[in-house]
């Protein structure tokens, strides 16, 4: 190395070394996000926790740097434990939770630490540069760099990292990274480092290359002790993570840990969502599914012979595409997604229907419960006022609303929210509505609301055959509430306030945490 190409060199991988140390920064808030919204639900305050507590952390880390006396070896012993904690950083929590149940404490502890010593990057990074003399040094062009580096994170993280990596291969291999910048930092700044960091270091990097090179074991042993039976498809979406297990001829389907159907009962819940509407409907050619990728509620639809066309809209197109072509999964739904009478859409609801100027006779509403803003804001006043458009004259929304026992005041704020949707045929009034609940026994007491422009007429359901559960007795019956669950004051669930996420966590934790 010649004298005037060192400190050159020197200065382009600073400067290479802030965005890079930019970009695993990022990626560890964000897998701790999104691993806290997946183990403790409400995606909107997980994410907002963590965001404050590592900014702050960063700011705190920014303001303790000016105490590291040696810039270049307080750099590299950032990156050193930066690479150990960040990069185990989704293994300690899964295996918490796997082992513990707990997430909060090794997550908060964990993050504080690498915000800490992510603020220390840059002023420490500044310092360096000062110090070997780079040419018209300009703190902002650090700054910049570090900017870069995060939109590159932030855009590669759902389009990239999650969909090809997965949470736990991630985290090991940023943390990879951050013992990448310390080894060639020392490489570079040689002259200037001792022999200790180099054997620490090298620990490091041979610790989380194995562990990294372990990473979907990792994952399978997780697996295996958080769900009952064996996982035999468990895949990360840039939305949601899928998990599928079996145990002998029962089939379960859990999305980000939550189940969404058991098999052994799912006829239960499918049969209670979609036979009402389709039987009390007028006409039923026309007809729109939100959510349901699983493609159940579309099976129970096609039951019904007169129905001409079926459009089916959900978010993750993954979902349905395993659905539409794994022969086990196909056999779940009776192939309904191959059906040549139906369309699937992959899009969020909420664009679908504003976009849409199609009319339905019917539309099943089969989307995840409202636990957080992003979901809530499906079961609101103005999605239900949009919704109101797409539906004929005579025509029958049914929309699955939570349990009745856990959160009781989430399923009757859905209820009344339905219940004040403007009604476009009889203007200044709002939909007629019929609550109804079943026993789901992987969910408990289950809520479901029949909503429509003009008062249902009662009258005796004429259902299709080979259905296991729902008859015009069970209809009749699913009518009635007991006091426990029985109608409540709640408020209207609309954007602005977005009442039904609090209801919904209360009454969740109330009965589980």
């Amino acid at each position: 190395m010649t004298p005037s190409r060192g400190p050159q060199l020197r200065e382009v991988w600073l400067l290479g070394a802030t965005f890079l140390v930019a970009v695993a920064g990022l990626i560890y808030e964000l897998i701790a996000a999104t691993l806290s919204s997946y183990l403790l639900g409400d995606s909107v305050r997980q994410f907002s926790l963590v965001i404050g507590v590592f900014l702050a952390a960063m700011g705190l880390g920014a303001w303790l740097s000016r105490f590291v006396t040696h810039a270049l070896p307080g750099f590299v012993w950032a990156q050193i434990l930066l690479g150990i904690l960040g990069g185990f950083l989704a293994p300690v929590l899964y295996f918490s939770y796997m082992l513990a149940g707990v997430v909060g404490l090794p997550l908060y502890a964990m993050l504080i630490c690498i915000g800490v010593l992510s603020g220390m990057e840059i002023p420490l990074i500044a310092r360096v540069l000062k110090e070997i003399g780079a040419p018209e040094f300009r703190f902002e062009n650090v700054l910049s760099v570090d900017y870069v580096g995060a939109l590159v994170a932030s855009v590669a993280f759902p389009l990239l990292i999650l969909p090809h990596l997965g949470l736990m291969s991630a985290s090991l291999a940023f943390g990879c990274l951050n013992l990448l910048v310390a080894g060639l930092s020392l490489w570079i700044f040689r002259d200037r480092m001792g022999g200790r960091v180099w054997a620490v270091w090298g620990v490091a990097l041979v610790l989380s290359l194995a562990a990294l090179v372990q990473a979907e074991r990792l994952v399978s042993v997780v697996e295996a002790n958080l769900f009952e039976d064996d996982v035999i498809l468990s895949e990360t979406t840039p939305y949601q993570q899928i998990t599928l297990t079996r145990f002998r001829d029962r089939t379960r389907l859990f999305l980000d840990y939550s189940i969404q159907f058991d098999t052994l009962d799912e006829y239960r819940y499918h049969e209670s969502l979609v036979h009402p509407a389709m039987a009390l409907a007028p006409r039923r050619s026309q007809v729109l599914i939100l959510g349901g990728g699983d493609g159940m509620a579309a099976r129970e639809v096609l039951r019904h012979a007169d129905v001409q066309a079926v459009t089916l809209v959900d978010l993750d197109a993954r979902v349905t595409e395993l659905f539409a072509g794994h022969a086990d999964l196909v056999a779940l739904n009776g192939n309904a997604l191959n059906d040549p009478r139906l369309m699937v859409v992959s899009q969020d609801a909420w664009a679908f229907v504003g976009e849409s100027r199609a009319v339905y006779d019917v539309v099943i509403v089969d989307l995840p419960d409202p636990k957080s803003i992003a979901l809530s804001k499906l079961y609101s006043l103005e999605f239900y006022g949009m919704l109101a458009d797409r539906i004929s004259a005579q025509g029958l929304i049914a929309v699955q609303a939570g349990s009745p026992m856990f959160a009781r005041q989430a399923y009757w704020s859905v209820v009344q929210t339905l219940a004040a949707t403007r009604n476009p045929q009889v203007p200044g009034q709002g939909l007629a509505v019929v609550p109804y609940h079943a026993y789901v026994p992987s969910f408990g007491d289950w809520g479901f609301v029949l909503a429509s422009p003009r008062p249902l007429a009662p009258r005796p359901l004429q259902l299709p055959p080979g259905l296991r559960y729902m008859t015009d007795a069970i209809w009749r019956e699913a009518q009635v509430f007991a006091p426990d669950v029985a109608d409540m004051a709640a408020d209207l669930n609309r954007i602005q306030s977005h009442a039904l996420v609090g209801y919904y966590n209360e009454g969740w934790d109330y009965w589980f945490r």
